[in-house]
């Protein structure tokens, strides 16, 4: 008898590849796990548990964990590559020899590559030129979703096929998959709000008040929205789940590994400490530094990220950078319904502009 089952493939032992591959095996398909641990591999296959990334969770004891990536990947329908962006590119070569161009790749990863400023489906397409190219974003904190608490994520992809076999494969009743297909602007709004969870964690420690934390995401939902529309993004993008709801939910909670980068570095630890104490990757710490050199390039007003900059890269105490921020120019709120341009036009009719 043939195994009718849908066939997944998740990329990566970390926490939201082990809950992707736990809740597609919970909805019926038959998954594989590809990770380079032998001990890692051992303990998901007898114990069912992740005890690095999620050691309180019980995964599906369907699910099969190998570090033989040819044995993972063979037959899969849809393939999840849940790698963090710096190993992102080297991964995806490896598979490539068993990929196949009827897949459905689907990538998970929030970042962005130096070379070339490219997102992680960029670097899919690049490296396989298949059709089926998507990308899963939102707010997404793997510790709720092992808890099963209730969640909402966004597959987006130009592939019908492609938003309609991921919603089949991930939606149950606490996991629920809406469709998008502005994929571009999906993954730079889940790549962009780890930037300002940093400072949300920031601002937090050094005791600022909810108004402070109220000004700080509308005003990086802006700067987000500003720059990812600069590249080509649909403004609408975000305020969906991957553009305002990621953002809040990392900018709110403790459980983001950027929020508690940014924490450290409010009670003043350096940034090496402040890496080391998390233990694992917090990407946003080399987003900043990218989209602050393109944003330079293309001319895209991001005093959040250039201030953010500053503190973590030169030295600039979190506390003084945020006055300074507070002392700029003041602008419009939704640049969408009134351009800054205009408010800038305005001021220079107020009496006595010219003279100042």
């Amino acid at each position: 008898m043939t195994d009718e089952r849908l066939q997944v493939a998740v990329l990566g032992g970390g926490s939201f590849g082990t809950a992707i591959a736990s809740i597609a095996a919970d909805n019926g398909a038959r998954v594989r796990q590809w990770l380079r641990d032998p001990a890692l591999i051992e303990q998901i296959n007898s114990e069912h548990r992740n005890p690095r990334y999620l050691p309180n969770y019980a995964i599906n004891p369907s699910v099969v964990a190998s570090d033989d990536m040819r044995a993972v990947l063979q037959d899969a329908e849809v393939v999840f590559i849940a790698i963090p962006s710096s190993a992102f590119s080297a991964v995806v070569r490896q598979a490539r020899a068993w990929l196949k161009p009827s897949q459905i790749l689907v990538s998970t990863t929030k970042g962005i590559r130096e070379e070339g400023f490219k997102l992680m489906s960029q670097i899919l397409e690049e490296e396989t030129g298949f059709p089926h190219i998507g990308v899963l974003s939102g707010p997404n904190l793997a510790s709720e979703i092992a808890d099963k608490h209730l969640t909402a994520t966004v597959i987006a992809s130009d592939d019908p096929y492609t938003r309609a076999r991921v919603q089949s494969a991930l939606g149950c009743d606490y996991f629920r998959v809406y469709a998008s297909n502005d994929r571009y602007g999906v993954e730079l709004g889940g790549a962009l709000k780890n930037i300002y969870a940093i400072a949300a964690g920031m601002a937090a420690a050094l005791g600022m008040g909810e108004n402070t934390r109220s000004m700080l995401m509308t005003r990086a939902l802006a700067e987000m929205s500003r720059f990812a529309v600069a590249l080509g993004a649909n403004p609408l993008t975000f305020i969906g789940l991957a553009g305002v709801g990621d953002l809040i939910v990392t900018c709110s909670s403790k459980l983001s590994r950027n929020y508690r980068v940014g924490f450290a570095l409010g009670e003043n630890k350096t940034l090496e400490e402040a890496i080391e104490s998390l233990g694992q990757v917090a990407e946003g710490v080399n987003t900043v530094s990218l989209v602050r050199e393109k944003a330079r390039r293309e001319d895209i007003y991001m005093p959040l990220a250039e201030g953010l900059y500053q503190v973590l890269f030169n030295g600039v105490p979190a506390r003084q950078m945020a006055q300074m921020l507070m002392q700029q120019e003041q602008s419009s709120d939704v640049e969408f319904v009134l351009p800054r341009q205009d408010v800038f036009e305005a001021r220079r009719m107020e009496p006595g502009a010219e003279e100042t």
